[in-house]
């Protein structure tokens, strides 16, 4: 273990030596004359010996002054240069975390847009479900599905989840027509014990139907699902806003287009509290925001309402 002495005071020797004045390095360190020489005295009491000889007015580097003051100006020029490396590190580079879904099939489209616009950032693009700690430097920001905000967090809302079923038009042309809710129970649905689909079921019906578990496919991927109804094997059940190019050209056709269940969690953009005011972070979350905005302009399925303005069930 170090033993060294107080680094406040280290910090204001290393001024005074450099300006060969008291009141010069009080003026730098935001301090009063008199505090400079109380750490300087406290210093001097650590150290055993007189670092300044003082005459009148004025002050001199003893011998032991002008030995160690080099050795502490390079150090301080060391560490100083250790954290412009790292400030400027953390300027330079956006690193951002996403879930799976959203990040494959929302952000990468898009973030190519904000990287044009912020070219002096290295945008770095951590796609995963587990949660990264924002607080522990883990990732600058995190775009997060929650039932809301988190404590200890600047919080934007971004978009709810509506869900909906989706098929292929291939798959429609070879199963007879779907006219209510119960249809879709005697027709292949994928991933069919996805509670997403009771939660579906409840807003069409009023209630969630009791069925059995059917022969079929399930995947652990919303991405999984919507690829496969693209290719045609059943009906999936999807949050629309992850699946806008692919509804745009007409590979999913959303089924009883009126009924849209709302999930308990939305998407989020979360950054630390102390971050907030960083450039990088403010030029993100406008672009992010508007982003959201624009690809959802006309939101039939209600995914720019925040869960406090949705009605009461």
């Amino acid at each position: 273990m170090r033993r060294l002495p107080p680094l406040s005071a280290v910090r204001v020797f290393e001024a005074a030596a450099r300006h060969g004045n008291f009141t010069r390095a009080a003026e730098e360190l935001g301090m009063t004359q008199a505090a400079v020489s109380y750490q300087m005295k406290l210093l001097e009491e650590r150290v055993g010996a007189p670092l300044f000889a003082r005459s009148g007015r004025g002050i001199a580097l003893t011998d032991i002054g002008r030995r160690i003051a080099p050795q502490i100006t390079t150090a301080f020029d060391a560490m100083g240069d250790a954290f412009a490396a790292v400030h400027a590190e953390s300027e330079s580079v956006m690193r951002i975390t996403a879930p799976r879904t959203l990040a494959t099939n929302w952000l990468a489209g898009r973030i190519g847009s904000f990287q044009l616009a912020r070219p002096e950032l290295a945008v770095r693009l951590h796609v995963g479900d587990e949660i990264v700690d924002l607080l522990a430097g883990e990732a600058d920001v995190g775009l997060r599905g929650a039932p809301g905000p988190m404590p200890g967090h600047s919080c934007h809302f971004l978009m709810g989840m509506p869900v909906a079923p989706f098929a292929s038009p291939d798959f429609l042309a070879r199963h007879p027509p779907v006219r209510t809710p119960a249809d879709l129970l005697e027709l292949p649905r994928l991933t069919y014990n996805d509670d997403w689909w009771d939660l579906w079921f409840a807003a069409a019906m009023g209630e969630t139907p009791a069925y059995v578990d059917l022969a079929g496919v399930r995947f652990d991927s919303q991405i999984l699902d919507g690829n496969a109804a693209i290719a045609g094997h059943g009906i999936s059940i999807l949050s629309p806003p992850m699946w806008l190019p692919a509804i745009a050209s007409g590979q999913l056709v959303q089924l009883l287009p009126q009924i849209t269940a709302q999930y308990r969690n939305a998407f989020w953009l979360m950054y630390a509290e102390n971050k907030r005011n960083q450039p990088k972070i403010r030029a993100f979350r406008d672009w992010l925001l508007e982003e959201v905005k624009t690809s959802l302009a006309h939101d039939p399925w209600g995914a720019l309402v925040a869960p406090e303005d949705r009605p009461a069930d």
